[in-house]
């Protein structure tokens, strides 16, 4: 669908995000069915998740501290008294025929998640709220071309909605907000943000108005995107559709729209003229919950260290370029991995190069997280310390010894470095063996030199480098080197 930069000037979008993460609770938000992702079909189902009469459900103490560690993360108010409500609807895998959820009472309110775009610009996105509710079951419509079928085990399962205020712009900062959620759940271990297997799903309201109006035109909800990238595709192609269609003057329907991945494009569920009649009503079954201060501040003592505070540590006391605190707080066991290697090395930018790119190259290319890397962080440190004091070259550390680590990574350095024969030649004789050795071989070069073609250096470096097997210091051989050439002219 195209629209031209001059139409798409006049207007700007305005969205909101509903973001459903699943918890990671061994059971179901009010049952003991386990809530194990991955097991045979209707395989994790008692009386209380088929909704079978007389069948009572009891709040998981578990959902409720996730809660709170959540809304503690992103500054929220923290709702000390909360009650359940009956979210009435009929759908096939809803066999209650209603969702046990929070309504006018969550149990987080407000907040923010700050995000970073490409440009380096800065945005605090302000969250509505925060609250519990627990998930349907799941329609498969293609195993049978004739039935559609039905599978309870997510039925029950626990679930925090996320909220924002309608005021992301872009499917970049959408996509950006979505990033920094997620690492903010995978922190605080309360999710494992796995998208593609529907531990975070979202739903993205959209809609457009000429720049300078305030009133909010009528919002298009694109439903159950499961990956980040999907999020800003779909985003991006429902606000050049309504940003044509208005251009065409045909008036914006408020639809439920499905995102189409393959070819990007979206298309309409079903009509949505005005908001659903849930006749919520408070849960019958469920006692209300009061959250003490006591209760809270504990919670609170439990939290690690976050994204956002662990950035600004690896700048600020760290030293570290934004781009590499922005890299190493991507990932969890990656931050905690480097902040281990701090607490040992004192070169730090050193120690995030190697997290940054021996380390996490070996990662990728094996498939593994942090938190299977076998070389311990005092191991690492031991190394990273022989390259700053000179004992060995960074290529021989990079090329040689954490290879030889990671097969043995409990060997003692010493003893590896003696055996793998790699430590640097300290002897200046020596030195200047070599480097007699590498202009001898090349007299028409040294002529080159003498004539003022400095560039010719590197070629006799790597030379010396050949001859010496890797094991001498490149900067101390390069000033004796230039100390050689110059005594030939």
């Amino acid at each position: 669908m195209l629209v031209n930069l001059k139409e798409i000037d006049k207007y700007e979008a305005v969205i909101g995000l509903e973001v459903h993460v699943q918890l990671s609770t061994k059971s179901k938000a009010f049952c003991y069915d386990s809530a194990q992702y991955g097991s045979k079909a209707n395989n994790h189902i008692s009386p209380v998740s088929l909704g079978l009469p007389g069948a009572l459900p009891r709040a998981n103490e578990a959902i409720v501290s996730y809660a709170v560690k959540l809304g503690l993360a992103i500054g929220s108010t923290i709702n000390k008294y909360n009650f359940f409500d009956r979210k009435n609807y009929f759908y096939a895998d809803l066999p209650k025929g209603y969702q046990i959820t929070q309504d006018n009472e969550p149990i987080c309110k407000g907040g923010t998640v700050k995000i970073r775009l490409a440009n380096g610009h800065q945005k605090n996105i302000i969250l509505n709220r925060i609250h519990i509710e627990e998930d349907a079951g799941k329609s498969i419509h293609d195993v049978d071309e004739n039935y559609s079928l039905i599978d309870l085990n997510r039925a029950g399962v626990s679930l925090l909605e996320v909220v924002t205020e309608p005021m992301i712009a872009t499917g970049e900062e959408a996509a950006a907000y979505l990033s920094e959620l997620r690492k903010l759940v995978r922190y605080l271990n309360i999710c494992d943000g796995n998208m593609e297997e529907g531990s975070m799903r979202c739903d993205a309201n959209v809609s457009i108005r000429l720049k300078g109006d305030t009133a909010l035109g009528n919002r298009c909800e694109v439903k159950n995107l499961n990956s980040i990238k999907n999020v800003q595709r779909a985003i991006e192609h429902e606000i050049s559709r309504q940003i044509q269609l208005s251009e065409a003057g045909v008036y914006i329907h408020q639809n439920t729209l499905n995102f189409d991945a393959l070819t990007g494009i979206t298309s309409v569920l079903r009509s949505k003229e005005m908001a659903n009649d849930y006749r919520y009503f408070p849960e019958p079954d469920l006692l209300p919950l009061h959250l003490s201060d006591e209760y809270i501040e504990a919670i609170k003592q439990t939290m690690p260290a976050l994204p956002e505070a662990l950035y600004q540590q690896f700048i600020c006391q760290f030293g570290l370029p934004a781009y590499d605190a922005l890299v190493l707080t991507a990932d969890k066991e990656m931050a905690y991995y480097f902040l281990s290697l701090t607490a040992l090395v004192s070169n730090y930018k050193a120690a995030s190069n190697w997290v940054m790119g021996t380390i996490r190259s070996y990662l990728n290319e094996n498939n593994i997280g942090f938190d299977k890397f076998p070389i311990s962080a005092q191991q690492m440190a031991l190394l990273i310390n022989k390259v700053e004091t000179g004992e060995i070259n960074n290529n021989q550390a990079k090329d040689k010894v954490f290879v030889a680590l990671l097969k043995h990574p409990t060997q003692n350095i010493n003893e590896l470095l003696k055996q793998l024969n790699v430590l640097i030649e300290t002897s200046t004789s020596t030195i200047d063996g070599f480097i007699i050795t590498a202009i001898n071989k090349f007299p028409d070069k040294v002529k080159e030199y003498n004539t003022g073609k400095k560039g010719v250096l590197g070629l006799f470096m790597g030379e010396v480098m050949k001859i010496s097997g890797g094991k001498i210091d490149p900067k101390s051989a390069n000033k004796l080197l230039v100390q050689q050439l110059e005594k030939l002219k």
